[in-house]
Order: C-alpha cells, then structure tokens, then sequence
C-alpha cells in the first residue's frame, strides 16, 4: 500500500498502453462531443485534423484509464482529487494511436484542514506511439497518511513500529507473570 509519506518528489513512472478505435472514437463523440471532425472522415478532412480525431475529453478518458489501472497494479491509499489545474490537449489522437503515460509528482504537501491527509501535485503526460506527446496535465491527488495513534510514520517504520509495540505487550505479559507469581 502507497501512503503519503511513501511519495516522493521527483518519483516518475511510464505505463499503460491503450489502443485508439475508429468506433470509440465515433461512439464517444455521438455521445459527448458531436462535432463533425469527431464523427466522420469527410468532415475532417476538410479541417485542420484532416482525417477523424478524437476528442480531447475522450483523450482524457483514454489517459484516466491508463492511471486507473496503473493504481490497480500499484495499491494506494489515495482519496480522489480535487481537480486539475492545467489541462492541455498538445497534439491530435488518431484511430490507430497507441497511448501510453508519464507521470511525476512535483509537488507534495500536507492538508491544512485535515492532519490525516496529504495533498501531492503530479504532471501527467500522454504520448502515442511515436513519442509525440498528445496531452499534458497538472492534477492535485489527496492521500492517506499512515497512523498509528498520533504518530505518522512511513510504510517502512510502520514494520518496526509494530514490531516494537508487540515486544513491550510481551514484555508486559511476562511482567504480570512474574509479578503474579510472587504476590
């Protein structure tokens, strides 16, 4: 499990991989974003995209995906965001991009109104298979941190600090012991 204190600035990661169709793209412009250029080839070719595109909220989706199950592989203690400071849509998706991210976080702080989280801010970028960066983000996350009573401790110190607090139980019980067989 990633907790707060287990997030570093600087840390980087590379993942995912989603393919673009034709049909999802369609299907998702038919249902949030009909703009022509979105919805046919011939449309589009008389844009600036010059063939069908998709949207930049579906290239959203795509990447949203790619984090989602990043987060599966990669269990978090996270609590949702409270949005996106910067969102920018670089290049054109095509049908037949191959998606992938990079993230790194830049920035990491705690919660002023509530001591059991962090807030961290992360640049999100998504590339196609040629490298061309598509989609750019700055996005804040709010993480738990770890507790133990009222210490906060890493994920690391967590193992010794249980291991410690298991000892002085012990030490306590043979304590009684001893103690009850002399009484």
């Amino acid at each position: 499990m990633l907790y707060y204190e287990d997030i570093e600035v600087g840390t980087r990661q590379s993942f995912g991989r989603y393919e673009v169709e034709a049909d999802a793209v369609r299907d998702f412009a038919e249902k949030f974003d009909p703009q022509p250029f979105h919805l046919s080839d011939e449309a589009a070719a008389k844009t600036h995209f010059g063939r069908i595109s998709a949207s930049g909220w579906h290239t959203c989706a795509m990447t949203m995906r790619m984090l989602v199950e990043n987060m599966s592989v990669v269990e978090q203690a996270g609590l949702g965001s409270p949005g996106i400071d910067q969102l920018r849509w670089v290049k054109p998706v095509y049908p037949g991009d191959v998606l992938r991210c990079e993230t790194e976080v830049i920035e990491k702080r705690r919660s002023k109104s509530r001591p059991d989280m962090g807030v961290f801010k992360s640049r999100g970028s998504t590339f196609n298979q040629d490298d061309v960066l598509v989609l750019e983000m700055v996005n804040m996350m709010m993480e738990n941190h770890i507790m133990i009573g009222e210490l906060m401790v890493s994920q690391s110190k967590m193992k010794q600090t249980v291991l410690i607090a298991l000892m002085i139980q012990i030490l306590r019980i043979i304590m009684f012991m001893i103690l009850g067989n002399l009484i």
